[in-house]
C-alpha cells in the first residue's frame, strides 16, 4: 500500500509527521524525526521527488539514504531529528525517552514553521506514528502504522532511521569489536558474543535486562 496524504489534509497546514527509530536495540540512544511541508507542496512531492518515500522498514539502506538525501534538500520543508541518550534512557525508561526525543523534534521543526510565518502561522498539528504521545507540544494525532500511511510520517521514519544507522557507524569507530555497523545494537547472536567477551561499553543500555546481566556476570 502506498503512502497518501489523506491524514496530512484532514489535520491540515500547518502539519507535521513523527516518527521514531531505535527503541529495541541495547545500545546506542533512541532517534525521532518530524518533517512538515505545505499541503500545496506535498501534494506536487507526492507524485514527484517524494513519490518512492515509503515506511523506511520496507526500503533498502541505499534507498533510505537517498531519499533522506531528497527530504532534507526539498526548498521547502522544514525537518529536524532529535534524540535522547541511553543514560536519559536507563533514567527515564525507554518509553518516556522516546517521548522525549519526539518532542525535541517537535518542538524544533514547529519553532522553524513559526519563524518562516513570523509568528502568525497557526499552531501546526502532529501526525504520530504508533500510540498516542501524551507529552508533544501540539495537538496530535496517532496513527497505528502510521509510517505506512502518511506520506510525512514516512519521510520521517527515513530520517528517524538512517541518522540512528549513521549514529551506528560512530559507535562502530569509538567502540570496535562490538559490531554495531552490523547489528546496530539490536539483541543478535553477535551482540550477545561480543557483549559476553568485552561487557558493556559507556553507550549501553544498562536498564535493559540483557545488558544488565551481561554487567552482572561481567563483573563477577
Amino acid at each position: 500500500m502506498a503512502v497518501s496524504l489523506e491524514l496530512e489534509k484532514e489535520s491540515g497546514d500547518p502539519v507535521m509527521g513523527i516518527d521514531e527509530a531505535g527503541r529495541g536495540p541495547l545500545a546506542g540512544g533512541v532517534f525521532a524525526a518530524a518533517v512538515s511541508v505545505p499541503l500545496a507542496l506535498a501534494e506536487e512531492l507526492l507524485s514527484g521527488a517524494w513519490s518512492r518515500v515509503n515506511d523506511s522498514k520496507k526500503l533498502t539502506e541505499k534507498r533510505r539514504e537517498e531519499l533522506a538525501a531528497t527530504i532534507k534538500s526539498t526548498e521547502g520543508c522544514i525537518w529536524a531529528v532529535a534524540s535522547a541518550s541511553p543514560a536519559e534512557i536507563d533514567s527515564l525508561n525507554i518509553l518516556r525517552a522516546t517521548h522525549l526525543a519526539m518532542r525535541r523534534a517537535a518542538e524544533s521543526v514547529g519553532a522553524e514553521i513559526a519563524r518562516r510565518a513570523s509568528g502568525a502561522a497557526n499552531p501546526p498539528r502532529i501526525l504520530v506514528d504508533g500510540l498516542p504521545v501524551p507529552t508533544l507540544p501540539y495537538p496530535s494525532r496517532n496513527v497505528v502504522k502510521g509510517d505506512a500511511k502518511s506520506m510525512l510520517i514516512a519521510a520521517a521514519s527515513i530520517l528517524a532511521k538512517t541518522a540512528r544507522d549513521a549514529d551506528c557507524l560512530r559507535l562502530e569507530a569509538e567502540y570496535p569489536g562490538y559490531g554495531f555497523a552490523k547489528h546496530k545494537g539490536y539483541p543478535t547472536k553477535a551482540h550477545f558474543e561480543a557483549l559476553a567477551r568485552l561487557g558493556p561499553c559507556p553507550e549501553h543500555r544498562r536498564s535493559f535486562g540483557p545488558v544488565l546481566q551481561t554487567e552482572f556476570d561481567f563483573k563477577m
